[in-house]
């Protein structure tokens, strides 16, 4: 069996491969383009790709049997024409929750307990020169009865109201599909969601339905003083209608680890508030704590030992 991995790199060079030369003959490229994709592909039974597109003419011009994506989502691969063409595709879901789940409170708590700002008053030698042995020019508040509003309860969404209630947040949230009615928290609209919500975290998928679903419209209904984060998909928060919104001065806070496109270009209208206090941008690290790649790898290669069987 001919495996290939297309773009090692993405998954980082602590996570080991070894496992998988056991199953066959393996060739690891660190990362590959478009253009050399079908020449590394075309002789192998199994791809594992993370971000490479497999599409309808790789498919056509190689004998690839199966293709693992090593992610949950999977439109990097025209699913579609390779059920048409009898070709496997398998994805690795729930890998990250925990991970995901972290990185969400770990943005919050950044923006709650003003990190940036005390920090910085030590870095900048300002404590040392005080006369008195607190600093509390920038007030932080508890998150105890607060309101956490989350948008997608799916498994990463349901963790997250978890951790919230157990700071004593009140937790309410939106399914985006509509088809999620978990009994164990409070389902009302987006709107009023919005308009109530202290803490606003997103977990959801992007589809129609939810492309632009956090607008200006939506943005102008947030609270004063709202913490928006977006650890869901790039391209459900309007990345112009929030930096317009965050240069007005609207006294929002917010930290995006996903962007519409990946890695972030210099037009991004984001980059001129990127100094503002009010907003992070972290590269796309959530789902990557070393456990959720390397409970990811090991998802991966038991694909590949199913499919064997």
């Amino acid at each position: 069996m001919k495996i290939v991995f297309l773009d090692r790199e993405t998954l980082g060079k602590d996570i080991s491969l070894e496992k998988f030369k056991s199953l066959g003959d393996v060739t690891i490229y660190e990362i590959t383009d478009e253009n050399q994709c079908l020449q590394r592909v075309k002789d192998a039974d199994v791809v594992i790709t993370n971000k490479v597109v497999i599409d309808k003419e790789i498919m056509d011009n190689s004998k690839v049997k199966l293709i693992c994506i090593a992610a949950t989502g999977t439109n990097n691969v025209d699913l579609e024409y390779a059920k048409l063409k009898g070709i496997e595709v398998k994805n690795v879901a729930g890998y990250s929750t925990s991970s995901v789940a972290q990185h969400t409170i770990s943005l919050v708590l950044h923006f709650v307990q003003k990190l940036d700002y005390y920090s910085n008053y030590v870095k900048n030698k300002k404590w040392q020169n005080s006369e008195i042995f607190t600093h509390l020019d920038v007030p932080f508040y508890e998150l105890e009865n607060k309101n956490w509003g989350i948008i997608g309860l799916g498994a990463i969404g349901e963790k997250v109201a978890n951790i919230a209630k157990s700071f004593g947040c009140n937790v309410n949230y939106y399914s985006t599909s509509k088809k999620n009615y978990n009994t164990n928290f409070n389902s009302i609209s987006l709107e009023e969601l919005v308009k109530t919500s202290d803490i606003i975290t997103i977990h959801a998928p992007l589809n129609e339905t939810t492309y632009n679903l956090i607008n200006k419209t939506y943005l102008n209904m947030i609270k004063d003083e709202t913490i928006l984060i977006n650890v869901g998909r790039g391209g459900i928060i309007n990345e112009k209608d929030l930096a317009e919104i965050l240069e007005n001065g609207k006294d929002l806070y917010c930290g995006l680890d996903v962007l519409e496109k990946e890695p972030i270009e210099e037009s991004n209208p984001l980059n001129k508030v990127l100094n503002n206090n009010k907003l992070i941008i972290t590269p796309h690290v959530a789902w990557a704590s070393v456990e959720a790649r390397k409970r990811l790898i090991d998802l991966v290669y038991k694909n590949i030992i199913d499919y064997k069987l």
